[in-house]
Parts: structure tokens; C-alpha cells; sequence
């Protein structure tokens, strides 16, 4: 009970921290948790604004349940310069009958779709890992002791973070 009532009153922190070598490694290890999402979404994002790949029509023709809410879907693509339909493997959040416009990966296993809402769901994890971004120029001022510049880091992150998350949802949503 003593524990809920320190809860309700607000216990006081203790001054000590990680350390100037353990703050590093956070800072470190935070920028890489945030940054890989980005670095590893980069042929995403190209096959969604066709840099790369082949372009053409996708047309979902069977998704098979695989339990607990997967599914496995196959495809027809068709590529816009002629030649025969191709088989791959679709998103698995097609529906069977789809036809959609896509890009066709440089392996020819795959095909994504492309146009706005196939940016969308390339950039949604980016997004968590921009976000993810927001808040830490306000924690490095923070374990710095730097008062001057805290409100607007906080604004700042608070605006990151959420545009990170809004992008992360609309790209969820855009995808499914």
C-alpha cells in the first residue's frame, strides 16, 4: 500500500544517472534504434516511387489463411512494356481479385503497390523512427543542464514525434 501511496505523492528521483560513458551509449544506441527503420525502408520507398523495379498491373489471384490473422497471397503482374504475365507474391493485406497498379522488384519475386498509397505505407515505419527522434535533443539538454532551449526542444519533439506518429497511422491505414 505504502508503494500506490509514493505513486500518488511523486517520489523524488534519485541525482544519480548513468554516467557520462552510459549516457553516450543511450544516445547511441537511441539514435540507432531510429535510424535503422529509416536506412532499412530505403528500397520500400524506391520500389513505391518506381526509381527501381518495373512497372506495370498487379492482379491478386488467390490469399490464403494462414491462422491468427495471416494471410499468403500470390499475383499475376503484368509489366506495362508487354511481354507475359509474371507470378509473385502480393501484399499480404490484398484481397483476392485486387487489381492494382505496382512495381515489380529487380528479383521479380514481388510486386508493390506504387502511387500515393504505396509511399504512404513505405514511409509508415520511417515515421516511427522520426518520431522516435523527437524528444532527444530535450533529453541531451536535460542530462547536459542546459535550462536554456528546454521549452522549445519540447515543442519541437512534440511536433516530430506527433508528425511521426500521424504519418505511421496514415501509412498503416494506407496499406491495409
Amino acid at each position: 500500500m505504502t508503494e500506490f501511496l509514493d505513486a500518488l505523492q511523486g517520489v523524488t528521483p534519485a541525482k544519480r544517472g548513468p554516467g557520462l560513458a552510459g549516457k553516450i551509449i543511450l544516445v547511441i544506441l537511441w539514435v540507432g534504434v531510429c535510424v535503422v527503420p529509416l536506412a532499412l525502408s530505403v528500397s520500400a520507398i524506391e520500389l513505391a516511387t518506381g526509381r527501381v523495379g518495373t512497372p506495370g498491373t498487379l492482379t491478386v489471384v488467390s490469399c490464403e489463411s494462414l491462422g491468427q490473422g495471416r494471410y499468403d497471397c500470390k499475383g499475376s503482374f503484368l509489366p506495362d512494356s508487354g511481354g507475359p504475365a509474371v507470378p509473385v507474391d502480393a501484399s499480404p493485406d490484398s484481397d483476392a481479385g485486387e487489381v492494382i497498379r505496382a512495381q515489380l522488384t529487380p528479383s521479380g519475386d514481388r510486386a508493390v503497390p506504387t502511387g500515393v498509397t504505396g509511399l504512404l505505407a513505405a514511409l509508415a515505419v520511417p515515421a516511427v523512427g522520426v518520431g522516435g527522434l523527437g524528444f532527444l535533443p530535450y533529453v541531451v539538454l536535460y542530462w547536459m543542464g542546459v535550462r536554456r532551449g528546454m521549452r522549445t526542444a519540447v515543442i519541437v519533439g512534440s511536433v516530430i514525434t506527433g508528425v511521426g506518429l500521424l504519418l505511421a497511422v496514415v501509412g498503416v491505414v494506407a496499406a491495409s
